[in-house]
């Protein structure tokens, strides 16, 4: 049997879901448009025939703006759903719109601080945006608490450093080569870190 909605809830109209459930309902509904997009962005990515790849293109586009617009209608039913928030960051972080995804990875980290995805997603939006001291505090959290998370961010460090070593776009060479620098430090640290922990010896049983 159905339950019955208090008519003096918060935020109630006629016909709809309390808030709570309403943003749970949208959530779920992002999560199916999110995996879609996933689907499609394989498909796009496998593609030989053009048209093939165009098609799966306008598919992905289509399939992210729907979830974002699930994840959005979620948080307008319950504001502070960081899980949300860290899907509507890394959607905006999909479609380059990184000044949007750093806000909306802000929203995240300040409702949930140890969500180290959402750290390491908006270091490759600061990365985007050339904000680079605030990547390397990052990356550095990340190698303290994350190694996974932090070595997939020294990837995207690799790939905007030759990107940028190609074409400066508006960076002065002697802070990207400063960065070079710091980059060849952090290997340095942490491949004999890796290697350390690789080699330790499993604990004995009790």
């Amino acid at each position: 049997m159905a339950r019955r909605r208090r008519a003096d809830g918060p935020r109630r109209r006629s016909g709809v879901e309390k808030p709570d459930a309403a943003a749970k309902k949208a959530y779920n509904a992002g999560i199916k448009s999110l995996n879609k997009a996933r689907e499609y962005e394989e498909a796009a990515a496998k593609a030989t025939n053009p048209d093939k790849k165009g098609a799966a293109i306008d598919k992905l586009g289509d399939a992210y703006g729907k979830a974002l617009d699930q994840f959005t209608e979620a948080l307008r039913n319950k504001g502070d759903m960081f899980e949300a928030w860290n899907q509507v960051g890394y959607i905006h972080l999909r479609l380059g719109a990184y000044g949007e995804s750093i806000d909306d990875y802000n929203h995240t980290l300040a409702l949930k601080p140890d969500l180290l995805e959402a750290v390491e997603h908006r270091a490759e939006a600061y990365m985007a945006v050339d904000r680079l001291d605030d990547a390397k505090s990052a990356y550095m959290n990340l190698f303290n608490h994350a190694r996974p998370l932090a070595d997939q961010l020294m990837a995207t460090m690799q790939t905007w450093l030759e990107s940028h070593r190609a074409a400066a776009n508006g960076m002065r060479a002697g802070d990207i080569d400063s960065f070079g620098k710091w980059l060849q430090e952090r290997e340095g640290v942490a491949k004999p870190t890796a290697s350390a922990s690789s080699a330790a010896p499993a604990p004995s049983p009790q």
